[in-house]
């Protein structure tokens, strides 16, 4: 990949797809469906929830974040009111998140986030959160399967346990073997350009933190 596609600002790299209606890296395609035709074996409709995002989504995401038009979350999923919060602060419950712009995995077509649509209810809406992962959760089945299957198609949780950076996110999946070289090429001058020509709130707050933020919220990442 490129400078413009590991930052989001171009998706040469990306394939979409209409069934399931998603858009991937082009080497990532074949072992996403291998893995959803294994899931529906054992009753699980494996879908995306969210597959690649460009980089001006990112920024709608966090702009909006950033002036309540959206939710803003602290660590433990509560609702915070962002006018309420110093800056630093801000910057930080969206990062728990939501990457910064350009250094979002899911720039890269390699990260999902995947629900399993036939343990949905009638009228259910997926909210994302932790709560519906766990044991006793509506996606305890889809957690369990990818626990014992996503390894063998080069899948792994980038954000698995809580390493002080984004929050635990055990519907967000990650391939291996597009991921891995693409952190490598993201550097902290290859983001910082991505930053610097955008239109991101509280940019220079941003920028000034950007080293931190860059080995705290980019590189933090359970391994596979």
């Amino acid at each position: 990949m490129n400078e413009l596609e590991i930052t989001g600002r171009a998706r040469t790299h990306i394939v979409a797809l209409d069934s399931p209606r998603c858009a991937l890296h082009y080497e990532v395609v074949a072992a996403f469906l291998a893995m959803r035709d294994a899931a529906a074996l054992d009753g699980i409709d494996l879908q995306a929830a969210s597959s690649f995002r460009d980089f001006d989504q990112q920024v709608a995401i966090w702009n909006a974040k950033w002036c309540g038009e959206r939710p803003l979350l602290d660590r433990r999923g509560q609702p915070l009111d962002p006018a309420s919060l110093p800056e630093a602060e801000r910057v930080d419950a969206i990062l728990c998140w939501s990457a910064v712009p350009g250094g979002s995995r899911h720039h890269w077509g390699s990260d999902i986030d995947v629900i399993d649509r036939a343990a949905l209810g009638p009228g259910y809406k997926v909210q994302l959160v932790e709560q519906e992962y766990r044991p006793d959760g509506v996606f305890a089945g889809l957690t369990r399967w990818l626990d014992a299957n996503m390894r063998r198609f080069g899948f792994f949780r980038p954000f698995r346990e809580d390493r002080g950076g984004v929050s635990p996110e055990p519907w967000h999946l990650s391939y291996a073997p597009v991921s891995l070289p693409a952190i490598e090429l993201l550097d902290l001058s290859v983001l910082r350009r991505a930053i610097e020509g955008s239109a991101l709130a509280c940019k220079a707050q941003v920028l000034s933190r950007l080293p931190e933020i860059y080995t705290r919220f980019v590189l933090a990442i359970d391994p596979p």
